[in-house]
C-alpha cells in the first residue's frame, strides 16, 4: 500500500557496524515499533527493505538511505520517531518521506566526504591536494575478489580541498581536513583510494587512520556543482496541488 523512504546516520562507535550488522538492527527495530510489513514471497519470506549504496564498514555517515514497503499506510514522521527510538544510539533515523517518485538509487550518483587527518599539517595535506588536483590522472591499485586491480581516482574526483579545523577545537596536534565530493563510478572510488592516490602523488601518509564521514549523498548537479537531497522530489511531488476535476466533467454521459 505505501512505500516510505528513509535517511539514517552511522556515528559514533556504530560506524563500525557492517552493513550486515545494521541489516539485523533494523529489522528488531521493524519488529519492536510494530511497523506493518511487507514480506516477500517464498519459504523464507524476508520484509521488503530496499538498501542504496551503503557506507563502507568503519566509516561514519550522514546520509544513508533506504526504503521499505508498508501493507497499511503510516504517517512518515511518526513511523521515523518509532524506528528512531527502537535503533541504538548512532544508528539514528533522522528523515522520512512517502514514495512518490521512481528511481531513489538511480538518484544517488556522488557522496561528500570529510576525512580528518590527525597528525597532518595542514601546510602539507595542502601541497598533497594540490598535486592530486593537477595531475590527469593518480593510479592506485586495491585488492578485489579477482585479484589486485589497477584504476585511476582522478577522474571521479569533483572536488577535493582543505578545511581549516573549527577554531572552538583547539587540540595539541595537527590536523588537517580534506572535503571530497566523487562520483559514484565504477569501480567504486573510497575515500581510502584517493588517501592512497595523496599518497602516490605527494608522499602524504597519515601517522594514524583517517575518520572519515559521508555527510551528504544525492545526485550531482553538473551546473552549480553540488550534491542534492535524494528526498527532495519525494517532498515536492507530497505538496504539489491535486488538480480538481470539474463537477461536469466528473459526471458520466447519461
Amino acid at each position: 500500500m505505501q512505500r516510505i523512504r528513509l535517511r539514517y546516520t552511522k556515528r559514533g562507535r556504530l560506524r563500525f557496524t557492517s552493513h550486515r550488522d545494521f541489516q539485523r538492527a533494523f529489522e528488531r527495530a521493524l519488529r519492536r515499533a510494530e511497523v506493518p510489513m511487507a514480506y516477500s514471497a517464498g519459504f523464507t519470506p524476508h520484509p521488503k527493505v530496499s538498501y542504496a549504496n551503503a557506507a563502507p564498514t568503519g566509516t561514519g555517515s550522514e546520509a544513508e538511505y533506504l526504503e521499505i514497503a508498508l501493507t497499511a499506510a503510516r504517517d512518515p514522521e511518526k513511523l521515523r520517531a518509532l524506528l528512531d527510538e527502537s535503533l541504538p544510539a548512532g544508528l539514528d533515523v533522522v528523515d522520512a518521506v512517502e514514495a512518490r517518485t521512481s528511481g531513489l538509487a538511480d538518484r544517488l550518483t556522488a557522496s561528500v566526504w570529510e576525512l580528518r587527518l590527525a597528525g597532518v599539517d595542514p601546510a602539507d595535506a595542502d601541497r598533497a591536494v594540490e598535486a592530486f588536483n593537477e595531475a590527469d590522472a593518480v593510479e592506485v591499485q586495491r585488492m578485489t575478489k579477482n585479484g589486485v586491480r589497477t584504476f585511476d581516482t582522478r577522474a571521479a574526483v569533483v572536488r577535493l580541498e582543505t578545511h581549516d579545523e573549527p577554531a572552538d577545537r583547539p587540540t595539541d596536534q595537527p590536523c588537517a581536513i580534506l572535503r571530497l565530493v566523487v562520483r559514484h563510478v565504477t569501480p567504486a572510488v573510497r575515500p581510502d583510494d584517493v588517501l592512497s592516490g595523496l599518497r602516490a602523488v605527494a608522499d602524504l601518509a597519515p601517522p594514524v587512520p583517517a575518520a572519515v564521514t559521508r555527510l551528504a549523498q544525492g545526485l550531482f548537479d553538473e551546473e552549480t556543482g553540488t550534491v542534492t537531497d535524494p528526498l527532495a522530489p519525494d517532498r515536492e511531488a507530497a505538496q504539489a496541488p491535486t488538480t480538481a476535476v470539474p463537477a461536469a466533467a466528473a459526471k458520466a454521459p447519461a
